[in-house]
C-alpha cells in the first residue's frame, strides 16, 4: 500500500458518504452506528489479509501490526482497499475460480472506509487481537526439511544484475514426494526472484561428462551444471557478466503462435520440466491437494537460480532456504511445471501496447492446477487461453493490470482438464512508453533478457497427470537396443520399477509412464511409444520430439538393470 493518489469515481464517493452517516430510523429514535476502531474492527482484517507483507523488514513500505505503525497510512489504506488495489489480486473475476483469492469482502472494505472516515480511532487496547507471529513460522506449516544455501553469499554494492547458481545437496536416499514447497529469501532487499530446479543423479553425471569433454574439472559446488544456458540458440543470445540477453539483431518473433516450430525454445516452449518451485515478490508457496505432489528422485540436488538486483547501494549478504513438506498419503498424480516462453519478441521504442504471444501444443491429456504469469517492469497485462480441438477458445486467466512488484500464483479451486490436441495460448502486452513510470528508458527497443531492465514473456503453469502403476515384467519387454539409422543406436534399460533411455551425447534420462506403452522424458519433452509385431513382441519405438517423429527398430535385448555402457 503505497502513498499514491488516484481518482475515485463520484458514485462510490456518494455511496461511501452515505455509509459514513449515522443510521437513523424513520422515527429518528434509533441510536447512531457504533464507532469503528482499529483495535476491535480493523486490526483483525489487516492481520489476516495484509500483515504477511505489511510487517517489519518485509516487502511492504509499512507495518500494520500496531496502531502506531498503521495510523499515518490510514488515508492510503482507505484508497487502496477501496480501489481494490490492495490486497493485490490481478485476476479478472470473470475467468476462473481460485482457492487463494485475496480480495477483501465488501463488508471488510466498508469497515476500513468507515474507520478512516470516522477519524481512524485507536479503540480500547484490550480489544486488540494477538498479532500474528512471523518470527520463525513457515507459511506451509512445519516443514519436514529446510535446505539452506551451502554458505552465505556476498553481493557487491554496485553493478549489473547477477544470476548466481547454487547447488544444494538433498542427501535423500529414496524418492521424496513434495506436497508443499516454500522459498524463503535470506535478504529480500536484493533477491529479485529465484527458481529452484531438481538436478537428478543422471543430470549430475551429464554435467560431469560435459566438464570432461570441455577439458575442465567438475566442481560440485558450482551449481550451473546443465541449467546455466542461453534461453535459445546461443547465436541469438549474448552473455553479459552472469546474465543472458537476446541480441538486438536476432530474428524477431512477436507472434510465436503463428510459427510452425512452436515446440522450439526460440519461439515458444513447453514440456514437463524439473522446476520444483519459484519465488518472486508476492508469490505464495506451492501447496498441492492430498494425493498430488512433485517428485524429487533419490540422490538429487536442488539448484537455486538466484536473480540478485543491486538496489541498496551497499554490500549485501544472503543465505536463502527452501522448505519442503512431504506427502503423508499415497500419491496418485504427479505435478510438473509447464514453461511457455517467447524469447524472440522485440518491443519498439515508445510502444504503449505492444503484443507478443507464446504457445504450447498439448500432446496428451492434462490438468491445470495453477498459473503464474511472469514479465518485467514493462509488463502491462497477460492472458492465458486454451483453444480446444473442436475450435472453442476459452479464457483461463486474465491479469489485466500486471504488477511486477507483486507476482501472484493463481491456484485453481479444482483442476481444469485439457484434452490432447488443444493449444495453450499466452498473450502479453507491454508498455514501453514514457507513460509507464517504471520504464527505465522509453527511447530504446527492448528484447528478452534475464536482467530487470530487459523483458520476459513466460507463462508458467503447474499440470498434473495420473501415474500408471506398471508391472516390472511389462517394463522388461521394452528393455533393449534400438537403432534409428546406421550407427545411431540408443538403449532402453530398467532399474527397479523405472525405465531409462540412454543415448550418446544425451546421457541417461528417466522415462515417466503415461500409459502401459507410452512414456515421457520431461527434460526434453520427448514422448516414447512402443509398438509390437504380429507375434506380440516389442519391435519398434516411436519418438516424438520438437514436432518431429523418429522411428527406431529394436535390434536386440539388454538385460534388465544393465548399467549404462
Amino acid at each position: 500500500m503505497k502513498r499514491t493518489v488516484s481518482a475515485i469515481a463520484i458514485f462510490p464517493l456518494l455511496t461511501l458518504s452515505l455509509f459514513a452517516l449515522p443510521v437513523i430510523s424513520a422515527n429518528n429514535n434509533k441510536p447512531a452506528s457504533k464507532q469503528v476502531t482499529f483495535t476491535k474492527d480493523v486490526a483483525p482484517i489487516l492481520f489476516k489479509n495484509c500483515a504477511v507483507c505489511h510487517r517489519p523488514n518485509d516487502i511492504a513500505p509499512f507495518s500494520v501490526l500496531s496502531y502506531k505503525d498503521a495510523r499515518p497510512w490510514a488515508k492510503s489504506i482507505r484508497e487502496k482497499v477501496l480501489s481494490r488495489e490492495m490486497p493485490p489480486w490481478g485476476a479478472d473475476p470473470h475467468y476462473g475460480e481460485f482457492s487463494n483469492d485475496t480480495r477483501l469482502k465488501q463488508s471488510e472494505i466498508e469497515t476500513i472506509v468507515a474507520w478512516v472516515d470516522g477519524g481512524a480511532k485507536e479503540g480500547a487496547p484490550k480489544d486488540l487481537p494477538p498479532a500474528p507471529d512471523f518470527s520463525d513460522a513457515w507459511r506451509i506449516g512445519k516443514p519436514d526439511v529446510a535446505l539452506p544455501m551451502p554458505e552465505e553469499f556476498t553481493l557487491d554494492a554496485r553493478g549489473a544484475d547477477d544470476y548466481i547458481y547454487f547447488r544444494v545437496p538433498t542427501n535423500f536416499t529414496e524418492d521424496k514426494w513434495v506436497q508443499a514447497a516454500e522459498f524463503r529469501p535470506g535478504n529480500k532487499r536484493v533477491v529479485h526472484h529465484a527458481v529452484v530446479f531438481i538436478e537428478t543423479p543422471q543430470m549430475v553425471e551429464a554435467a560431469r561428462a560435459m566438464a570432461k569433454r570441455n577439458g575442465r574439472e567438475f566442481d560440485p559446488r558450482n551449481g550451473t551444471s546443465v541449467f546455466e544456458r542461453a534461453p535459445g540458440p546461443e547465436a541469438q543470445f549474448l552473455k553479459e557478466g552472469t546474465v543472458w540477453r537476446a541480441r538486438m539483431d536476432a530474428p524477431v518473433v512477436d507472434d510465436a503462435c503463428a510459427q510452425s516450430n512452436t515446440g522450439a525454445r526460440s519461439g515458444a516452449a513447453g514440456a514437463g520440466s524439473v522446476i520444483l518451485t519459484a519465488y518472486a515478490p508476492g508469490k505464495n508457496p506451492d501447496v498441492y491437494q492430498p494425493g498430488i505432489a512433485k517428485r524429487i528422485p533419490a540422490g538429487s540436488n536442488l539448484i537455486l537460480q538466484m536473480h540478485y538486483s543491486k538496489t541498496t547501494g551497499r554490500v549485501e549478504k544472503d543465505r536463502t532456504s527452501v522448505a519442503l513438506v512431504f506427502a503423508k498419503q499415497p500419491v496418485e498424480k504427479t505435478v510438473e511445471t509447464l514453461t511457455v516462453v517467447n524469447s524472440l519478441f522485440l518491443i519498439p521504442p515508445g510502444a504503449e501496447n505492444h503484443e507478443a504471444t507464446a504457445c504450447y501444443n498439448v500432446t496428451r491429456d492434462l490438468q491445470f492446477v495453477n498459473y503464474f504469469p511472469h514479465m518485467h517492469v514493462r509488463g502491462k497485462d497477460m492472458k492465458y487461453e486454451v483453444s480446444y480441438p473442436d475450435g472453442r477458445r476459452e479464457t483461463l486467466l486474465w491479469v489485466e493490470k500486471y504488477n511486477f512488484n507483486w507476482q501472484t500464483l493463481y491456484t485453481l479451486k479444482d483442476p481444469l482438464s485439457i484434452p490432447k490436441g488443444s493449444r495453450f495460448v499466452v498473450t502479453a502486452h507491454f508498455n514501453n512508453s514514457a507513460k509507464n513510470k517504471y520504464n527505465p528508458d522509453p527511447t530504446k527497443a527492448v528484447r528478452f533478457g534475464e536482467p530487470t531492465y530487459d523483458e520476459m514473456l513466460v507463462g508458467y503453469a503447474d499440470i498434473i497427470r495420473v501415474i500408471p502403476r506398471l508391472d516390472p515384467k511389462l517394463l522388461d519387454a521394452y528393455v533393449g537396443e534400438y537403432q534409428v539409422g546406421q550407427g545411431m543406436n540408443f538403449t532402453i534399460m530398467r532399474e527397479g520399477d523405472k525405465l531409462f533411455a540412454v543415448a550418446p551425447n544425451f546421457g541417461k534420462n528417466e522415462m515417466v509412464p503415461d500409459s502401459d506403452n507410452r512414456f515421457t522424458i520431461g527434460m526434453a519433452g520427448a514422448q516414447f511409444t512402443f509398438s509390437r509385431n504380429e507375434k506380440g513382441e516389442v519391435s519398434e519405438l516411436t519418438v516424438e520430439v520438437n514436432r518431429q517423429t523418429i522411428r527406431a527398430r529394436r535390434i536386440n535385448k539388454v538385460e534388465a538393470g544393465a548399467n549404462n555402457r
